[in-house]
């Protein structure tokens, strides 16, 4: 069948009924060369082309033609995949292989039916918590008092969790915050010495409970080269994890609350500081084109976005009093290298305060963290870890650096399980630290 006749087919067969379907336009790009397969990790892991970018583009291409149902094979495929989009990094044909897999699954999840529980908490988790500062608070509180109180310890000594098959998965929980950053909501922090900028700082959703402390010490990193960082009250959750689960209209929503809050002449960046936030919020022109009342504001938006070491690299890192010196390896937040294209930015951030950068074999290949894959797909998610971690081993370092809060739960989960001695960092926190 030629390329025009498989054209008309999807037109004519598609099992895909949303605005959101993927078109062929986006996956006609594949040529099928396989350059992407040794990029990808469940390739890697399980050797099967239906786990490669090329076999689930495949896939895609066959449900739209209506040769392949939109059934359980096809989701567990979808499933699998980690969205790290390395395979776009590999791909000389140019594939936006992270807008594909974001309309299937936003297929999926309009069309397919899951288990009733299944479903009943994913809707919860994604409309309803994330969205919500308040319930993410209260249930915040509950596992900081159950972490604190030395409840968590007890648990995990009885054996409870290894017999419930939780245990790995419980191991990957974050450590709650004693003092959420909710506070720091509608605050400004002047800049020390003479100011440079004034940008606005987004806190995002889990990490005001969980790395509260990396958002202050974000503030201070700034504070001290100068910029004055507003945090607006009116901000929420970025959309990363509703949008990569396939709740695309749960994150258009969150993206406009956002563009609400954060669009504003006064501000010369809005500024975050996890690969995988800046890479949604750089997608908001993306997910409102459409939108009339948006479309405009969305592309003014992303031309503030920036991620903390690139906003750093660009305004010029000041020197630090107190160099760093440690041995680190720094392990590429997948959607900061290959979604935002920002490698060079941290590993210069990294030399300048004084570290000796040792780079591990292949830093820019997914942890297996991917938002909540290594819960949902927690058997497979511990397979590449094992196998970053081996890669991590060998650079002898004193510290892993990170730019992804997701990457750094995940990666201290590896150096736990692989007995390294080493501390899982991020960027900002050595910056911090050398100030």
């Amino acid at each position: 069948m030629s390329i025009g006749e498989t054209a008309n087919t999807c037109a004519a067969g598609t099992q895909f009924t949303t605005p959101d379907r993927p078109t062929w336009d986006l996956y006609a790009r594949c040529i099928h060369c396989g350059l992407c397969l040794n990029q990808c990790p469940t390739y890697r892991v399980l050797g099967t082309e239906m786990d490669s970018p090329r076999g689930r583009i495949y896939q895609v291409l066959q449900v739209d033609a209506g040769r392949l149902s939109l059934g359980e094979s096809f989701v567990l495929h979808i499933d699998r995949c980690l969205g790290c989009r390395a395979c776009e990094t590999a791909c000389p044909s140019g594939v936006q292989y992270g807008r594909i897999l974001e309309r299937t699954r936003a297929e999926i999840q309009h069309t397919y039916k899951r288990s009733w529980p299944v479903e009943k908490l994913r809707n919860w988790f994604y409309r309803s918590l994330l969205p919500n500062p308040v319930l993410t608070a209260r249930l915040a509180r509950v596992l900081w008092l159950y972490q604190a109180s030395g409840v968590q310890k007890v648990v995990r000594a009885t054996g409870i969790l290894r017999l419930l098959g939780l245990k790995q998965i419980e191991a990957l929980s974050p450590k709650i915050d004693r003092h959420f950053f909710y506070k720091e909501l509608g605050e400004v922090f002047p800049a020390v010495g003479v100011r440079r900028a004034r940008v606005a700082l987004l806190a995002g959703c889990i990490a005001n409970v969980s790395f509260a402390e990396l958002h202050r010490a974000t503030i201070r990193v700034l504070q001290k080269n100068g910029v004055e960082v507003v945090v607006p009250r009116e901000q929420t959750c970025c959309g990363a994890l509703a949008a990569h689960a396939g709740y695309l209209d749960e994150a258009r929503d969150l993206a406009r609350k956002n563009i609400d809050g954060l669009l504003r002449d006064e501000f010369d960046a809005v500024v975050n500081n996890a690969g995988g936030c800046g890479a949604a919020l750089k997608e908001y022109g993306e997910w409102l084109e459409h939108d009339p009342d948006y479309a405009d504001k969305a592309k003014q938006f992303v031309s503030k976005v920036r991620d903390i070491n690139e906003y750093l690299a660009e305004i010029g890192l000041r020197q630090p009093a107190r160099p760093v010196r440690l041995k680190v390896t720094y392990q590429d937040s997948c959607h900061l290298a290959h979604g935002q294209k920002v490698r060079s930015a941290p590993r210069e951030l990294l030399r300048i305060i004084g570290a000796e950068l040792i780079e591990m074999p292949r830093a820019d290949s997914c942890c297996g963290s991917a938002g909540t894959y290594n819960v949902t797909e927690n058997e497979l998610s511990m397979k590449i870890l094992d196998e970053k971690m081996q890669d991590i081993a060998t650079t002898g370092a004193q510290v892993i650096a990170s730019s992804n809060v997701g990457c750094m739960l995940q990666l201290r989960a590896g150096v736990q399980r692989a007995g390294l001695p080493m501390r899982v960092k991020h960027v900002i926190e050595l910056i911090d630290e050398a100030y």
